[in-house]
């Protein structure tokens, strides 16, 4: 029969540095540490919780957004313009809806020769939302096109 301490020696792993084992330790833990991040995957993006439409349409200013939004694509600009001053009045919850108010009412005041309004406007939908932007074909419009290109360029100097 095997003594007592023999029988621990086998079960023992052997060690091949004579350090004690909290130091042995210690040198390990950044290397183990740093495998785990390069096998890390990127965490999967929370997806963003959008609300109903019919909620927003229960609330007034959501309410003249979208009316105004759809006179503004049945061409009845007057209406339009209306409705998103009336959006505005009312206090829109999400500053991208207030960008998207300014921007058409900056459409609206270029599209009739108004360009002092369309660049305040704009410069209100930059307010609103400073990562405000228009679509390649919205900036390549031949009226509004260049009085956002100017007011856009002076938000990048500020």
């Amino acid at each position: 029969m095997m003594r007592r301490e023999a029988m621990l020696d086998v079960m023992r792993v052997p060690r091949a540095s004579k350090a004690p084992p909290c130091a042995l330790a210690a040198m390990l833990l950044p290397l183990l540490l740093a495998g785990c991040e390069s096998f890390n995957p990127t965490p999967t993006p929370v997806p963003v919780v959008s609300e109903s439409i019919a909620l927003l349409y229960q609330r007034p200013a959501e309410r003249a957004l979208i009316n105004g939004l759809r006179a503004y694509e049945d061409g009845s600009f007057v209406r339009a313009e209306q409705a998103f001053r009336t959006a505005l009045l009312q206090q829109l919850r999400d500053r991208r809806d207030t960008a998207t108010a300014h921007k058409y009412l900056a459409f609206i005041a270029c599209a009739f020769n108004r360009l002092a309004e369309c660049e305040q406007q704009f410069r209100n939908a930059f307010a609103a939302d400073p990562n405000f932007l228009l679509t390649d074909a919205e900036i390549g419009h031949p009226i509004w096109g260049p009085v956002y290109r100017q007011v856009s360029s002076g938000q990048a100097t500020r």
